[in-house]
């Protein structure tokens, strides 16, 4: 299994958590769930999209923001933040084999205080007048290039 984290602060919509856990399954990252989600993580539609290799998944559940902090401040993990307001491309920033890739709700991204925590904001560059990507594409983007750079695959 990797090093690397896939963090999904409260997600909201259960077919793109689905398919990142199983995205996650694939490429052998842990995934860190942010609670609470706008949605049971029982749901079907999240059992549909992430099929049968959310079993295969090392998931982990926190409560609220302040409980992922803290466990996160105490791993001394680097915590990057995938944000449409970061300046940094994703292709050039240095990814280490430790980070948790931080990813916001599909509807409202991540609060300030949230964004004020991370040591790193990334972005992909888009398509002038363009507002963002499916958070699971945004995801398999940023978790490619990360794997790719930290010599994972």
């Amino acid at each position: 299994m990797n090093e690397l984290r896939i963090a999904l602060y409260q997600p909201d919509i259960p077919g793109n958590t689905g398919t990142i856990l199983r995205l996650a399954a694939c490429l052998g990252l842990a995934v860190d769930i942010i609670e609470p989600a706008g949605f049971d993580l029982s749901d079907r539609n999240l059992k549909r999209a992430g099929m049968d290799y959310i079993a295969a998944v090392t998931l982990t559940r926190h409560v609220n923001w302040e409980r992922f902090e803290t466990w996160r401040a105490e791993s001394g993990r680097r915590l990057v933040l995938a944000s449409t307001k970061a300046a940094e491309p994703y292709t050039r920033f240095e990814f280490r084999a430790d980070d948790i890739l931080l990813f916001g709700r599909e509807s409202a991204g991540v609060p300030d205080h949230v964004h004020d925590r991370a040591d790193a904001r990334i972005l992909i560059p888009m398509a002038p007048g363009q507002r963002s990507l499916n958070i699971a594409m945004a995801s398999a983007m940023i978790v490619g290039e990360a794997i790719r750079q930290t010599g994972a695959f």
